[in-house]
């Protein structure tokens, strides 16, 4: 919180956690090769995660992170657009589950009842959710690349 009692996000923080994001995605994004590829893990018998490329530019990619469960409700299973930017090394998750675009802050109350750090807990989210997913699935299960076009 600031002098005034806003509060102000720790842009240092944010940093970090958005260059531990870059690297963890990097190890993955080097086996896509083109917009609409797509990675399978398993989390576990019953739990996939899913990495598909949106969109390649020459400084950024975006991504669609998806984890996908039998019989789950798909509100309740993670969601998330997030770009990585190569040029400084970081990845922001742009959407998540129904928030089509994160703020860096939410003044609070408010109508939809964001946090006022949404922003960060979401990117902490995708820190601990690929961590998870490296300590369980993508770490010690293979890959599986499928072919937008063949479906195989």
């Amino acid at each position: 919180m600031s002098r005034s009692g806003r509060y102000q996000p720790d842009v240092s923080a944010f940093l970090r956690c958005c260059e531990h994001n870059y690297a963890s995605l990097r190890f993955l994004l080097v086996r896509l090769d083109s917009a609409g590829d797509t990675l399978f893990w398993a989390l576990d018998t019953h739990t996939q995660v899913s990495m598909q490329l949106v969109e390649e530019t020459k400084y950024t990619s975006t991504i669609l992170l998806e984890q996908h469960r039998a019989g789950a409700a798909a509100f309740l299973l993670p969601q998330m657009t997030v770009r990585l930017y190569h040029d400084a090394r970081v990845a922001e998750v742009l959407t998540s589950q129904q928030i089509s675009r994160l703020k860096p802050r939410y003044d609070y109350p408010n109508k939809k009842m964001h946090h006022k750090d949404e922003k960060i807990q979401v990117n902490q989210f995708l820190a601990e959710w690929l961590q998870h997913s490296k300590k369980f699935g993508y770490g010690t299960a293979p890959l599986i690349q499928v072919d937008p076009v063949s479906g195989k």
